[in-house]
Parts: C-alpha cells; sequence; structure tokens
C-alpha cells in the first residue's frame, strides 16, 4: 500500500499520477518531469514511489485519489499491459468511475505522431496486438477497453513533445 508518508507533504495524496513505459522513459523525460513537480511542491507520484511488496493493483488506487493524470504516450506504451490497464482506469476516473474523483487528464505525446495512435501503425500498433495476444483474461475485451481508453486519449486536448528543447517544443493539439 502506498503510504502518504511517502509524500512530499504527510497530509496531501497524490495530486497528480504520472502513467508512462518506463523502459523508455523512466530515466529522462519523466525523472525530469517528476523532479520540476516534486520541486514545485506539487505531490506527483510514480510507480516507484511503492512500497517494495505492495501489489500492482495498489497503483489503480492511487489514480483513484489523484486530482490529475499525465498519461505520457510514447512509441513503446503499448508494449506493457500495465499502462494500458492504468490507461484504462485513469479513463475510469476522468468520468466520475465508481470510487473515483473528477480526475483531469492530460495526454502527452512524447515523439509520437496521434496519427500513429488513432490508426495504431507502426511499433505501437504492434506492440498493442503482441500484448493483446498473450494468454490470460477475455482478450476481445481486453482490447476493446484499450482502444477505448486511446481514443479518449485522442479525443482530449493534449501535449505534443517533439524531443527538442528549445521553447516551442511542446505544442497543444
Amino acid at each position: 500500500m502506498v503510504t502518504t508518508s511517502s509524500y512530499s507533504n504527510v497530509n496531501v495524496g497524490p495530486e497528480v499520477f504520472i502513467n508512462f513505459r518506463g523502459e523508455e522513459l523512466r530515466e529522462n523525460f519523466v525523472s525530469h518531469l517528476y523532479k520540476a513537480l516534486r520541486q514545485s511542491g506539487i505531490n506527483a507520484f510514480i510507480d516507484s514511489d511503492m512500497v517494495p511488496g505492495d501489489k500492482l493493483i495498489t497503483l489503480f488506487k492511487t489514480i483513484e485519489e489523484s486530482k490529475i493524470a499525465l498519461a505520457i504516450l510514447s512509441s513503446k506504451y503499448t508494449a506493457s499491459q500495465w499502462c494500458l490497464e492504468e490507461l484504462v482506469k485513469i479513463m475510469e476516473c476522468s468520468t466520475n468511475g465508481e470510487g473515483c474523483k473528477n480526475l483531469v487528464v492530460i495526454p502527452i505525446f512524447y515523439k509520437l505522431s496521434t496519427s500513429i495512435v488513432d490508426k495504431l501503425e507502426g511499433e505501437f500498433g504492434v506492440n498493442l496486438l503482441n500484448v493483446w495476444r498473450e494468454p490470460g483474461g477475455a482478450r476481445e475485451s481486453r482490447i476493446v477497453k484499450w482502444n477505448a481508453a486511446l481514443q479518449d486519449m485522442l479525443s482530449r486536448a493534449a501535449l505534443i513533445y517533439d524531443g527538442s528543447i528549445t521553447e516551442n517544443n511542446i505544442s497543444v493539439i
């Protein structure tokens, strides 16, 4: 279980939940974003904030308690079933799902075109298909939920980060 003592302000739960593919972004973009949020006094949460031994389902509880979710979609994002399951939970909480607050969701397309997400092309689409093919659970309902969550991200005002460091490197769509 994630305890409030793991946050900078003991009386405040997570304000920002950051959903991302760790293998691709943990040591660069996300680490800088996380550090900047924390230094600004914002209680940001990433999976490495979990206490060792906690069950992964704890992430869903943290999403429910958060005020904002940053969903950082990248080319390898769909290679993780957990990223996709978290995204489904984020979508549910953004529409006042059971046990959720009214979560504000900000999609960030990290070096990824929205058209690739929309058409499930390239590495993004191949990874999604491969994760869907993995055994376990009802495959048809999984792909429907994941696609709905991805389409929900496309329907929101989002940030696009192209990887360059300039004043204009982030655009809003």
